[in-house]
Protein backbone atom coordinates (compact mmCIF):
# COMPACT_ATOMS: atom_id res chain seq x y z
CA UNK A 1 0.00 0.00 0.00
CA UNK A 2 1.31 3.65 -0.88
CA UNK A 3 1.91 6.24 1.59
CA UNK A 4 -0.29 9.29 1.85
CA UNK A 5 0.26 11.66 -1.13
CA UNK A 6 -2.41 14.53 -2.03
CA UNK A 7 -3.37 16.09 0.96
CA UNK A 8 -1.37 14.57 3.88
CA UNK A 9 -0.73 18.00 4.79
CA UNK A 10 -3.70 18.43 6.22
CA UNK A 11 -4.50 15.54 8.27
CA UNK A 12 -2.69 13.76 10.90
CA UNK A 13 -1.70 10.23 11.42
CA UNK A 14 -0.51 8.40 14.65
CA UNK A 15 -0.45 4.70 15.36
CA UNK A 16 -3.52 3.79 17.55
CA UNK A 17 -4.90 0.62 18.29
CA UNK A 18 -5.16 -2.34 17.59
CA UNK A 19 -1.96 -2.57 16.13
CA UNK A 20 -2.17 -1.49 12.53
CA UNK A 21 -4.58 0.94 12.77
CA UNK A 22 -4.34 4.43 12.24
CA UNK A 23 -5.76 7.15 13.95
CA UNK A 24 -6.31 10.75 11.92
CA UNK A 25 -8.30 13.63 11.91
CA UNK A 26 -9.45 14.58 8.37
CA UNK A 27 -10.14 18.35 7.03
CA UNK A 28 -13.38 18.55 5.97
CA UNK A 29 -13.86 21.39 2.42
CA UNK A 30 -15.90 23.40 4.43
CA UNK A 31 -13.14 23.61 7.62
CA UNK A 32 -14.40 20.68 10.49
CA UNK A 33 -12.01 18.26 11.97
CA UNK A 34 -13.22 14.93 11.61
CA UNK A 35 -11.80 11.79 13.62
CA UNK A 36 -11.40 8.76 11.54
CA UNK A 37 -9.81 4.75 12.46
CA UNK A 38 -8.26 2.97 9.36
CA UNK A 39 -7.76 -0.79 10.16
CA UNK A 40 -6.58 -2.96 7.51
CA UNK A 41 -7.30 -6.47 6.23
CA UNK A 42 -5.02 -9.34 6.04
CA UNK A 43 -5.00 -11.74 3.13
CA UNK A 44 -7.17 -14.79 3.15
CA UNK A 45 -10.24 -16.15 3.02
CA UNK A 46 -13.96 -15.42 4.80
CA UNK A 47 -16.63 -18.20 4.02
CA UNK A 48 -17.07 -17.82 -0.08
CA UNK A 49 -15.41 -14.61 -0.58
CA UNK A 50 -11.86 -13.68 -1.45
CA UNK A 51 -10.79 -10.48 1.42
CA UNK A 52 -10.03 -7.46 -0.86
CA UNK A 53 -7.57 -5.41 0.64
CA UNK A 54 -7.63 -3.69 -2.43
CA UNK A 55 -11.67 -2.80 -1.35
CA UNK A 56 -12.00 -0.27 1.96
CA UNK A 57 -15.11 0.43 3.59
CA UNK A 58 -16.12 3.34 5.20
CA UNK A 59 -18.90 2.97 7.90
CA UNK A 60 -21.05 6.20 8.14
CA UNK A 61 -22.91 5.86 12.02
CA UNK A 62 -25.88 6.77 12.73
CA UNK A 63 -27.14 10.23 14.83
CA UNK A 64 -25.55 10.18 18.50
CA UNK A 65 -23.01 7.03 17.50
CA UNK A 66 -19.42 8.05 16.80
CA UNK A 67 -16.34 5.48 15.76
CA UNK A 68 -15.95 4.32 19.41
CA UNK A 69 -19.28 3.41 20.33
CA UNK A 70 -19.92 -0.73 20.44
CA UNK A 71 -22.03 -1.12 17.66
CA UNK A 72 -19.84 0.69 15.31
CA UNK A 73 -16.85 -1.37 16.56
CA UNK A 74 -18.46 -4.48 16.12
CA UNK A 75 -19.66 -4.01 12.65
CA UNK A 76 -15.86 -2.86 11.78
CA UNK A 77 -14.83 -6.41 13.33
CA UNK A 78 -16.98 -7.93 10.81
CA UNK A 79 -16.16 -6.03 7.93
CA UNK A 80 -12.86 -6.16 8.32
CA UNK A 81 -12.78 -10.00 7.83
CA UNK A 82 -13.48 -8.73 4.33
CA UNK A 83 -11.79 -5.65 3.44
CA UNK A 84 -9.76 -2.79 5.09
CA UNK A 85 -12.19 -0.65 7.39
CA UNK A 86 -12.27 3.28 7.54
CA UNK A 87 -14.81 4.27 10.38
CA UNK A 88 -15.06 7.76 11.59
CA UNK A 89 -17.56 10.06 13.36
CA UNK A 90 -20.16 12.80 11.90
CA UNK A 91 -19.30 16.44 12.84
CA UNK A 92 -21.06 17.28 15.76
CA UNK A 93 -20.26 13.68 17.38
CA UNK A 94 -17.19 11.75 19.01
CA UNK A 95 -14.47 13.69 19.14
CA UNK A 96 -14.92 15.30 16.16
CA UNK A 97 -15.76 19.22 15.44
CA UNK A 98 -18.54 21.30 14.44
CA UNK A 99 -22.10 20.69 15.04
CA UNK A 100 -24.16 18.08 13.45
CA UNK A 101 -26.38 19.40 10.96
CA UNK A 102 -28.63 15.85 11.01
CA UNK A 103 -27.74 14.60 7.28
CA UNK A 104 -26.96 17.64 5.63
CA UNK A 105 -23.23 18.82 5.77
CA UNK A 106 -22.28 15.14 6.78
CA UNK A 107 -22.22 14.25 3.07
CA UNK A 108 -18.53 16.08 3.48
CA UNK A 109 -17.43 14.53 6.49
CA UNK A 110 -18.20 10.94 4.29
CA UNK A 111 -16.15 12.40 1.07
CA UNK A 112 -13.17 13.28 3.12
CA UNK A 113 -13.36 9.77 4.77
CA UNK A 114 -13.52 7.85 0.96
CA UNK A 115 -10.95 10.53 -0.20
CA UNK A 116 -8.33 9.64 2.96
CA UNK A 117 -9.05 5.35 1.97
CA UNK A 118 -8.20 6.27 -1.33
CA UNK A 119 -5.34 8.27 -0.59
CA UNK A 120 -4.09 5.12 1.75
CA UNK A 121 -4.08 3.62 -1.70
CA UNK A 122 -7.24 1.66 -2.01
CA UNK A 123 -8.61 1.17 -5.57
CA UNK A 124 -11.91 0.55 -4.52
CA UNK A 125 -13.40 2.05 -1.48
CA UNK A 126 -17.60 1.50 -0.94
CA UNK A 127 -20.13 3.22 1.80
CA UNK A 128 -22.10 1.72 3.94
CA UNK A 129 -24.60 3.55 6.38
CA UNK A 130 -27.15 3.34 9.29
CA UNK A 131 -29.94 5.48 9.62
CA UNK A 132 -28.84 8.72 9.29
CA UNK A 133 -25.90 7.51 7.94
CA UNK A 134 -27.80 5.74 5.76
CA UNK A 135 -29.58 8.95 4.10
CA UNK A 136 -25.53 10.15 4.59
CA UNK A 137 -24.58 7.34 2.19
CA UNK A 138 -27.42 7.74 -1.04
CA UNK A 139 -26.84 11.57 -1.02
CA UNK A 140 -23.13 11.03 -1.01
CA UNK A 141 -23.05 8.65 -3.93
CA UNK A 142 -25.62 11.03 -5.96
CA UNK A 143 -23.70 14.03 -5.23
CA UNK A 144 -20.11 12.68 -6.07
CA UNK A 145 -20.51 10.79 -9.41
CA UNK A 146 -17.27 11.20 -11.32
CA UNK A 147 -15.69 12.55 -8.34
CA UNK A 148 -11.88 10.29 -8.76
CA UNK A 149 -11.09 10.70 -5.29
CA UNK A 150 -14.71 11.21 -3.47
CA UNK A 151 -16.92 8.74 -4.94
CA UNK A 152 -17.79 5.65 -4.16
CA UNK A 153 -17.81 2.11 -5.93
CA UNK A 154 -20.89 0.61 -3.94
CA UNK A 155 -23.44 1.68 -1.93
CA UNK A 156 -25.19 0.08 1.16
CA UNK A 157 -27.92 1.99 2.99
CA UNK A 158 -29.22 0.63 6.02
CA UNK A 159 -32.38 1.70 8.31
CA UNK A 160 -32.49 5.13 5.89
CA UNK A 161 -35.60 7.78 5.97
CA UNK A 162 -37.15 8.01 2.24
CA UNK A 163 -38.06 11.58 3.06
CA UNK A 164 -37.29 13.97 5.71
CA UNK A 165 -39.78 15.73 8.17
CA UNK A 166 -40.77 12.53 9.12
CA UNK A 167 -42.34 12.65 12.50
CA UNK A 168 -44.93 9.63 11.72
CA UNK A 169 -43.55 7.63 14.92
CA UNK A 170 -43.18 8.38 18.91
CA UNK A 171 -38.84 7.85 18.23
CA UNK A 172 -39.03 10.43 15.72
CA UNK A 173 -41.28 12.62 17.31
CA UNK A 174 -38.84 12.61 20.48
CA UNK A 175 -35.58 13.26 17.91
CA UNK A 176 -37.29 15.73 16.28
CA UNK A 177 -37.79 17.62 20.22
CA UNK A 178 -34.12 17.30 20.46
CA UNK A 179 -32.97 18.78 17.19
CA UNK A 180 -35.42 21.77 16.81
CA UNK A 181 -36.28 22.91 20.37
CA UNK A 182 -33.30 24.59 22.71
CA UNK A 183 -34.09 22.49 25.65
CA UNK A 184 -33.76 19.35 23.13
CA UNK A 185 -30.12 20.41 22.08
CA UNK A 186 -29.16 20.63 25.14
CA UNK A 187 -30.26 16.85 25.85
CA UNK A 188 -28.36 16.10 22.57
CA UNK A 189 -25.60 18.27 24.02
CA UNK A 190 -25.05 16.70 27.96
CA UNK A 191 -27.04 12.93 27.71
CA UNK A 192 -26.63 12.04 23.94
CA UNK A 193 -23.06 13.54 23.29
CA UNK A 194 -24.28 15.26 20.32
CA UNK A 195 -23.82 18.95 19.52
CA UNK A 196 -26.23 19.35 17.06
CA UNK A 197 -26.57 22.74 15.16
CA UNK A 198 -29.17 25.59 16.43
CA UNK A 199 -30.25 26.59 12.76
CA UNK A 200 -32.49 25.01 10.32
CA UNK A 201 -31.51 23.74 6.62
CA UNK A 202 -31.29 26.79 4.02
CA UNK A 203 -31.39 25.44 1.32
CA UNK A 204 -33.34 22.45 2.35
CA UNK A 205 -31.08 19.17 1.13
CA UNK A 206 -31.64 16.25 -1.70
CA UNK A 207 -34.11 14.01 0.01
CA UNK A 208 -32.75 10.37 -0.52
CA UNK A 209 -35.73 9.18 -1.98
CA UNK A 210 -34.66 12.07 -4.78
CA UNK A 211 -30.94 11.31 -4.45
CA UNK A 212 -31.01 7.35 -5.32
CA UNK A 213 -32.36 7.72 -8.54
CA UNK A 214 -28.71 9.86 -9.44
CA UNK A 215 -27.25 6.84 -8.29
CA UNK A 216 -27.09 4.40 -11.03
CA UNK A 217 -24.99 2.78 -12.42
CA UNK A 218 -23.36 2.25 -8.76
CA UNK A 219 -25.07 -0.83 -7.13
CA UNK A 220 -26.89 0.10 -4.23
CA UNK A 221 -28.26 -2.02 -1.66
CA UNK A 222 -30.82 -1.05 0.82
CA UNK A 223 -31.81 -2.79 3.67
CA UNK A 224 -34.75 -2.30 6.43
CA UNK A 225 -36.28 -4.03 9.21
CA UNK A 226 -39.73 -5.20 9.00
CA UNK A 227 -39.46 -4.05 13.26
CA UNK A 228 -38.00 -0.62 12.92
CA UNK A 229 -39.68 1.57 15.53
CA UNK A 230 -38.15 4.80 13.61
CA UNK A 231 -39.14 4.36 10.04
CA UNK A 232 -41.83 1.75 8.70
CA UNK A 233 -41.32 -0.06 5.71
CA UNK A 234 -42.99 2.75 3.03
CA UNK A 235 -39.46 4.08 3.31
CA UNK A 236 -37.28 1.26 2.15
CA UNK A 237 -40.36 0.94 -0.36
CA UNK A 238 -40.14 3.98 -1.46
CA UNK A 239 -36.04 4.08 -2.27
CA UNK A 240 -36.19 0.91 -3.80
CA UNK A 241 -38.89 2.21 -6.21
CA UNK A 242 -36.85 5.17 -7.07
CA UNK A 243 -33.69 3.28 -7.36
CA UNK A 244 -35.30 0.99 -10.05
CA UNK A 245 -34.74 -2.07 -7.61
CA UNK A 246 -36.27 -5.05 -9.28
CA UNK A 247 -36.27 -3.95 -12.93
CA UNK A 248 -34.48 -5.57 -15.82
CA UNK A 249 -30.99 -4.41 -15.52
CA UNK A 250 -31.11 -2.08 -12.45
CA UNK A 251 -28.17 -2.51 -9.95
CA UNK A 252 -30.26 -1.98 -6.87
CA UNK A 253 -31.56 -4.88 -4.57
CA UNK A 254 -34.33 -4.13 -1.78
CA UNK A 255 -33.62 -5.95 1.48
CA UNK A 256 -36.50 -6.39 4.25
CA UNK A 257 -35.01 -8.32 7.48
CA UNK A 258 -37.86 -10.42 9.51
CA UNK A 259 -37.38 -9.30 12.98
CA UNK A 260 -34.65 -6.79 12.60
CA UNK A 261 -35.09 -3.17 14.73
CA UNK A 262 -33.31 -0.38 13.68
CA UNK A 263 -29.90 0.85 12.25
CA UNK A 264 -26.47 -0.58 13.58
CA UNK A 265 -27.75 -1.97 17.02
CA UNK A 266 -30.14 -3.96 15.39
CA UNK A 267 -27.92 -5.43 12.57
CA UNK A 268 -26.59 -8.72 14.04
CA UNK A 269 -22.83 -9.75 12.82
CA UNK A 270 -24.81 -12.46 10.38
CA UNK A 271 -26.65 -9.31 8.15
CA UNK A 272 -23.18 -7.46 8.87
CA UNK A 273 -21.54 -10.82 7.03
CA UNK A 274 -24.14 -10.54 4.27
CA UNK A 275 -23.60 -7.15 3.68
CA UNK A 276 -19.76 -7.04 3.66
CA UNK A 277 -20.06 -10.44 1.07
CA UNK A 278 -22.70 -8.00 -1.10
CA UNK A 279 -20.27 -5.34 -1.05
CA UNK A 280 -17.15 -7.50 -2.51
CA UNK A 281 -19.39 -9.04 -5.38
CA UNK A 282 -21.01 -6.16 -7.25
CA UNK A 283 -19.35 -3.60 -9.35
Amino acid sequence: MRAMSEGQSRRSLVPSTPPGALRGTLRTTDGIGIEAVYEPCTEGFEGDFPKDCGTAIVIAHGFTGSAERPAVRRAARVFQQYAAVVTFSFRGHGRSGGRSTVGDREVLDLASAVEWARALGHTRVVTVGFSMGGSVVLRHAALHRGRTEARTDAVASVSAPARWYYRGTAPMRRLHWVVTRPAGRLVGRYGLHTRIHDRDWDPVPLSPVESVPLIAPTPLLVVHGDRDPYFPLDHPRMLAEAAGAGRSGGSAELWLEPGMGHAENAADDALLARIAGWLMRVG
